[in-house]
């Protein structure tokens, strides 16, 4: 097995989070893990309108803390600085439990790869949110974000037992993650044909007619872009939930990647508009020729930074938090990086490990 990391007890690296989220944080919290150099981080989140450390980013420091025994400074709630100096990475079983709605699959972005560079396997029970806004939801982990990281060798397996909505949580998500033996190099400039789009349409302690409603409203939206419902498949279901609310995934396999648009209901909301919404942002993905939506391009640059050969991707936006991610990954490592605009809404991205061009 390859020896992935090596303890470093120079001075802290130091990242200002003035503009950045929390995904600054799991990404310093992962690859600080991976390489075993400290990090300092200050002004944390000040632009944001609720700044320092909330319930989810602390969550993700001590699940980081757990799983390499770090010494830590500063990790309490609301806190605008804090240091990591990592230890030894163990696998093994974990639990990681969110008191609040924060979400579960953005914490498991901060643990996932450092695990999956161990020699033994990782089993991982996450509480908290998972069909919450502004965070990829189960769906999107299950459909698409695993998918992608199998292609570059990590094998990952999710499932939920139990689905949390805002404002209660108390998801479960379990994950296993077995040794990684290398990240293998994707070559995605191209998506091939559609060869199956899903609909998924759930409610939490609804009617079963309103998941129906707006599996009904997608499918109308969709099939003059499929053309056929030979392609199409639509599924409708109850979540065991603490909360009272609704999801909907828009899931396309293509002959080369694929993709999961989301939807969630949230209290006036009609199903058919939050139907609306999960098809529109698949519509303008489809509109792009892009492989890969903005999303997926972001959490993809973490572990395509470990591959020495170049990646090649395209995706529908260049997002802020792309660039910040960027930043905060050099912070850390030599990495190669081009993006070049190739239409209004595709970019192609080239990034591996080496020398800095970008």
């Amino acid at each position: 097995m390859v020896q992935w990391g090596y303890m470093n007890a120079q001075k802290y690296i130091m990242i200002d989070g003035v503009d950045g989220g929390g995904q600054m944080l799991r990404t310093s919290l992962a690859l600080s893990m991976i390489t075993g150099k400290p990090f300092k981080m200050v002004n944390i989140r000040t632009a944001r309108p609720n700044p320092g450390l909330q319930p989810q980013h602390l969550e993700a420091v001590n699940a980081a803390q757990q799983i390499c025994d770090a010494k830590v400074e500063g990790a309490a709630q609301r806190s605008l600085e804090i240091t990591f100096a990592p230890g030894e990475i163990k696998s093994g079983s974990y639990e990681f439990r969110i008191k609040s709605a924060g979400s579960a699959s953005l914490l498991f972005h901060a643990v996932y790869l450092p695990l999956a560079m161990q020699q033994s396997p990782s089993e991982l029970l996450f509480q908290g949110g998972t069909h919450v806004s502004w965070s990829p939801t189960f769906d999107y982990i299950n459909e698409c974000w695993v998918w992608f990281m199998n292609k570059m060798g990590l094998k990952i397996q999710v499932s939920m037992e139990k689905a949390g909505f805002y404002p209660h949580g108390g998801g479960l998500i379990k994950a296993i993650i077995h040794p990684l033996e290398k990240i293998v190099p994707i070559k995605l400039l191209e998506r091939g044909k559609l060869v199956n789009l899903k609909i998924y349409s759930a409610h939490t302690n609804l009617r079963d007619e309103v998941a129906k409603r707006q599996a009904e409203a997608a499918q109308r939206i969709l099939i003059s872009y499929v053309n056929s419902y030979e392609n199409m498949s639509v599924q409708c279901g109850s979540l065991s939930s603490l909360s009272r609310n609704t999801t909907i995934a828009i899931s396309a396999v293509f002959e080369q990647t694929v993709c999961c648009f989301t939807g969630l209901g949230e209290k006036g909301k009609l199903a058919e508009q939050v139907a609306a919404e999960a098809c529109n942002k698949f519509i303008s993905f489809l509109d792009s020729g892009a492989t890969a939506d903005e999303f997926m391009s972001d959490q993809l640059l973490l572990p395509l930074v470990q591959c020495s050969e170049l990646s090649e991707f395209t995706c529908n936006r260049y997002t802020s938090h792309a660039k910040s991610n960027l930043e905060t990954i050099r912070k850390f490592l030599d990495i190669t990086c081009q993006v070049k605009q190739l239409a209004p809404h595709r970019y192609e991205f080239e990034v591996g490990a080496g020398r800095r061009v970008q």
